[in-house]
């Protein structure tokens, strides 16, 4: 029997599991009609902007799908440094359209001063390439306030929130109070009446929190019109846009252990950073999702407070600190660092199902004559192979590490995975081994050309 199979959409499709981790940025093939994936799989802030502005170069679409402006994602284009918030790292490629979900929460003024603000930088013709969803809900400053209100009340047990109101924001749509980008659109009047009740809600619950109703609704009768050019279903758009072969790239924003139900609670976000969030987030049904790209960073970072098993409070923390420049992109505040806890990435692993792993800022371990890999747990002496939901079990980890001869050099300028020296490819190998997974990118340095291949 004659095959009927389209040689244009083989080509199309490629074969993303043949020779594992043989997939660069210029040749890179979408896994048909398939979905690929970028999430973060420790604690935020591992790199994903970089690797979907890499693999946006060969994406027709790259959508967001959950969060808001308490994101921050950096590339580095030409010297350039490009940080966004809201919007999706592959706007900054020309030819590739950006969108929205339903799934994250928006705050309008930092959404149009984000794209002033990259406009300046380069970033062109937006316009015709941004697209946002109807259904997604609105922070409003009063959201942002509310957010400083409740850190403030809980005192010493501060959450480290970005207090950009995502929080809030959320809590509205779950009660059922939230205003979303449709509303915005729809008849102003019942908008208002929306908005009125809202604000209701919020100074009932916190009597400090002020509100000039009136300027507001001023200010959204512009935010209206500004945004309505670039709002529409996007859920049918995304099924339509698929079902015609399009390679479409979601980007993830905060990290799986930062995950709602998943993450090291009540120390997360407020949203499903982790797989389930793509589907809930852009109305992509599972069986549509192909690839799934977990970023690792080389060592561990977080922001804020809770747990860290693997945290170093020494010397070598803060030469990670210094190396890998770990200040937040959003809050500005210096991230906490410690060694590689490859428990945490296992764990994420269940959960999102990685099909590869890009491991980033490897060249931030340069300098180290060894380096130290979490490998396990113990609790009261024992190892567990579970990943503890208590903050207090947590706390009381010990970690079972290895130690691997550091390679004392500099790899920023290596461009090929076997020029790399010797104990760095032992490093990725053990990676590899431990976590049963391809390392299909890895990053060493910070440019956009400073990615290569696996082996």
């Amino acid at each position: 029997m004659a095959s009927t199979e389209d040689p244009k959409q083989t080509e199309l499709n490629g074969d993303v599991n043949n020779e594992a981790g043989k997939c660069g940025c210029k040749k890179f093939k979408m896994d048909g009609f398939k979905v690929t994936v970028v999430l973060g799989a420790q604690w935020g802030d591992e790199g994903k902007g970089k690797v979907v502005d890499m693999l946006a170069v060969n994406s027709d679409i790259v959508a967001r799908c959950q969060g808001g402006n308490n994101a921050g994602h950096t590339v580095v284009i030409e010297g350039k440094m490009f940080d966004f918030h809201l919007l999706p790292s592959g706007i900054i490629n020309p030819k590739c359209t950006s969108v929205i979900g339903n799934g994250v929460v928006i705050h309008l003024p930092g959404l149009f001063e984000e794209l002033k603000k990259n406009e300046s930088k380069g970033m062109v013709d937006w316009q015709t390439r941004l697209i946002i969803s109807d259904r997604a809900h609105l922070v409003f400053d009063l959201h942002q306030q509310a957010d400083g209100l409740q850190e403030a009340e809980k005192g010493k047990n501060s959450l480290g929130t970005t207090k950009k109101g995502i929080g809030p924001a959320y809590s509205s749509k779950a009660t059922r109070n939230g205003i979303r980008i449709g509303d915005l659109l729809g008849d102003f009047k019942v908008f208002e009446e929306k908005f009125r009740t809202l604000v209701s809600v919020y100074t009932r619950m916190f009597p400090s929190l002020q509100v000039d109703i009136e300027e507001e609704l001023s200010r959204y009768k512009l935010y209206a019109k500004q945004v309505r050019p670039l709002v529409r279903d996007t859920v049918s758009y995304l099924h339509k846009e698929i079902g015609k072969g399009r390679r479409v790239l979601v980007e993830g924003a905060n990290a799986a252990m930062l995950d709602i139900d998943f993450g090291t609670y009540p120390y997360v976000t407020s949203s499903n950073c982790s797989i389930g969030g793509v589907c809930t987030g852009l109305g992509i049904p599972p069986r549509s999702i192909g690839d799934v790209i977990g970023v690792v960073k080389a060592y561990t970072t977080r922001v804020g407070d809770g747990p860290f098993p693997t945290e170093l409070n020494d010397e070598v923390g803060r030469l990670l600190q210094e190396r890998g420049q770990e200040v937040g992109v959003t809050t500005k505040r210096v991230r906490r660092c410690g060694w590689l806890d490859l428990v945490v990435v296992r764990y994420t692993t269940m959960v999102n199902g990685y099909t590869s792993v890009c491991l980033t800022k490897m060249d931030v371990l340069d300098t180290l004559k060894e380096i130290k890999i979490g490998v396990a747990y113990k609790l009261n002496g024992k190892r567990i192979d579970y990943f503890p939901s208590s903050m207090a079990e947590l706390s009381n980890i010990e970690v079972e590490y290895i130690t691997l001869p550091g390679w004392a050099q500099s790899i920023e300028a290596v461009r090929e995975y076997e020029q790399l020296p010797d104990a760095a490819i032992e490093y990725v190998r053990t990676i590899e081994d431990h976590l049963r997974l391809p390392v299909r990118y890895i990053g060493v340095g910070p440019g956009r050309e400073c990615i290569i291949e696996g082996r």
